[in-house]
């Protein structure tokens, strides 16, 4: 296990002569690399609605702060405005289509966190923003209600220990560990489409949208305890093109720093690619530290970690996993040291996944298929997964599913394949989220949406987290919350 004392890299803040830009998230470009060498001596005064020294660069203008939601007009949500973007997907909430007086996008994620959160302290806000959008509230269901007659198969418990909020909310898997532990999610935010579908599905809560805009800032509830954000990795991926904070995708790290600046939550809990670690020889992951525990204050901590050495889930996809804690809100001994989940052996195969009784036409690959030939004279071995790697097939020798991709439905690359009795076919997506240990075999199982693609599909699961590894991870962060909260002491 290593801590942020580990970076040591002295040119982090050098500026190369290619100088290149990350972002539009505040409509001007800018560069991690622009940022000062900062130290505790020149941090930013505690009182301070600033993070200082985060410069940026416009072809116009240039600021040498990120203003604070604190000093900004939107530091609390009065309404959703009319004029927003219609809902495209009216078809695929007619659960909720009966409470609303239009159909918004926001306005789907505003009355069903209203209906998750009802008697709330959290709620409140939300139900001021329908009562001012003329919507009756008197007529919503309760939570219970609501989860029983659309059989929501993931509610919220009734009894918690810590409030959460979602961000990069994927399909949910950040959710339903911590959940699992006692976890109340009061806020939940996902842009893309597909994604809050499947989530709505089995938490009965659509997230709201774009969470780089300050309008869905202001949503967030002033009191949570802990930040959950798989903040989206193409930008570090080794499966990608290694761009870095080039990827505009990279800079909504920064959106996750100003939410820890303005609501300072007690912790945080981060998930990304391995390479995150090594982007840029380490520059990268060295600025996010620096940001994360120089400027923002936080104790900081971080691991890489497999979920086939650490979780029992017979998946190889190695992560780093970043977690901090607020020293100003939890009583951290001087050498406190996070325990991050030790080594468990691996019991379970990929047959513990694997379904053999699938017959799928779809899903199987015939004679006279155009690479069928190929794959005959490869797969041959039932215990094992192959891999379609755009020209060649990749037989997986450890006999563990090989990293599930967010581009394997598209066809043609990082496709997971298995011989079975009934021929050589790829994964279902319920497979897919199987292998990341989703209860897809439960009586009232994790599920996708009818009302989406196949493909979509087999993008969410390659896009998630491995809940059980979250979850071991998860139950540490709440226990040194709970042991080192000042209320304690």
């Amino acid at each position: 296990m290593k801590t942020s004392k580990n970076i040591t890299d002295k040119d982090t803040n050098v500026v190369p002569k290619n100088e290149r830009f990350l972002g539009q998230n505040l409509g001007v470009r800018c560069s991690l690399r622009e940022l000062p060498e900062f130290s505790k001596e020149n941090s930013q005064d505690k009182n301070s609605s600033k993070i200082s020294g985060w410069a940026f660069r416009g072809s116009v203008r240039c600021a040498t702060s990120i203003p604070s939601l604190r000093s900004g007009t939107a530091d609390t949500a009065t309404t959703i405005p009319n004029a927003g973007k219609k809902s495209r997907n009216k078809a695929n909430y007619t659960k909720l289509n009966q409470y609303l007086n239009n159909d918004f996008d926001e306005n789907y994620a505003l009355v069903s966190h209203y209906i998750q959160l009802q008697g709330t302290a959290e709620a409140e806000n939300y139900r001021n923003i329908l009562l001012k959008n003329g919507t009756d509230v008197s007529t919503l269901p309760t939570q219970k209600d609501f989860n029983k007659q659309n059989d929501v198969p993931f509610p919220c418990k009734d009894k918690t220990k810590f409030t959460f909020i979602d961000l990069f909310a994927g399909i949910g898997g950040f959710r339903l560990a911590m959940q699992d532990i006692g976890g109340k999610c009061v806020f939940s935010s996902e842009w893309d489409d597909a994604a809050k579908q499947t989530y709505f599905e089995n938490y009965g809560e659509v997230p709201f949208g774009d969470i780089t805009k300050p309008e869905t800032k202001a949503l967030i509830p002033k009191e949570f305890d802990v930040l959950c954000a798989g903040f989206p990795c193409q930008a570090f991926s080794i499966a990608g093109y290694r761009k870095g904070f080039d990827d505009v995708r990279g800079t909504l790290f920064f959106d996750v720093a100003e939410i820890l600046e303005k609501y300072k939550p007690k912790a945080f809990f981060l998930e990304n690619v391995k390479n995150l670690k090594t982007h840029d020889e380490g520059r990268t992951f060295a600025k996010i530290i620096d940001v994360l525990e120089s400027r923002l204050g936080y104790k900081v901590f971080y691991k890489v970690m497999n979920p086939c050495e650490y979780a029992n889930i017979p998946q190889n996809r190695e992560r780093i996993f970043i977690v901090g804690f607020n020293p100003e809100k939890l009583v951290l001994p001087d050498n406190y040291e996070f325990p991050f989940p030790e080594k468990q052996k691996l019991t379970k195969t990929i047959h513990d996944v694997i379904n053999p009784e699938i017959d799928d036409e779809k899903l199987f690959y015939k004679p006279g298929h155009i690479y069928y030939d190929r794959m005959k004279d490869v797969i041959k071995n039932p215990d094992t997964v192959y891999q379609w790697r755009r020209v060649y097939i990749r037989e997986n020798k450890n006999n563990v599913c090989p990293t599930l991709t967010a581009n394997m439905g598209e066809g043609g690359h990082n496709v997971p394949l298995v011989y079975t009795l009934k021929g050589i076919r790829k994964f279902t997506p319920e497979e897919c989220l199987g292998f990341q240990g989703f209860p897809v075999n439960k009586k009232n199982p994790y599920r996708f949406p009818q009302t989406i693609a196949q493909s979509k599909k087999y993008k969410q699961a390659g896009n998630s987290v491995t809940e059980p590894l979250i979850q071991l991870v998860a139950k540490n962060v709440l226990k040194t919350v709970e042991d080192f909260s000042e209320e304690v002491k």
